[in-house]
């Protein structure tokens, strides 16, 4: 599944979903609206309106650029614009295919998420 970032009707970035569980809740949340805010100068992170599962995911992964991600204690999206480091909780949904620069604007950013139209 191919998803789209766009801020104020332009798309900044586009991404693909993995295939598992995470993702697939994830994708049928879609579209949001979400206000993504910097946190440890690594990521963008926003609340989610329902968790995600956590079927089959590992009980921890590293992050690198690029990367979206489920932070399941937090039940917070994360987009990674730096390469973060071994977490707990942390289950990988997918990977930015353009736009990271976009993540790595300073400050918060108003986006909507949406499915790629097939």
């Amino acid at each position: 599944m191919t998803i789209r970032i766009t801020m104020d009707g332009d798309i900044v970035a586009t991404g693909t979903l993995d295939d598992n569980d995470s993702a697939r809740d994830f994708a049928a949340l879609l579209p949001l609206d979400l206000l993504l805010k910097d946190y440890a100068s690594t990521e963008k992170i926003a609340d989610l309106p329902s968790r995600l599962s956590t079927r089959g995911a590992p009980e921890a992964y590293t992050p690198s650029v690029g990367d979206i991600s489920f932070y399941s204690p937090w039940g917070n999206l994360a987009i990674f614009y730096k390469n973060g480091h071994l977490s707990s909780g942390l289950v990988r949904l997918g990977r930015l295919d353009t736009g990271i620069d976009a993540m790595r604007r300073i400050g918060p950013l108003a986006v909507r998420m949406n499915l790629a139209e097939q």
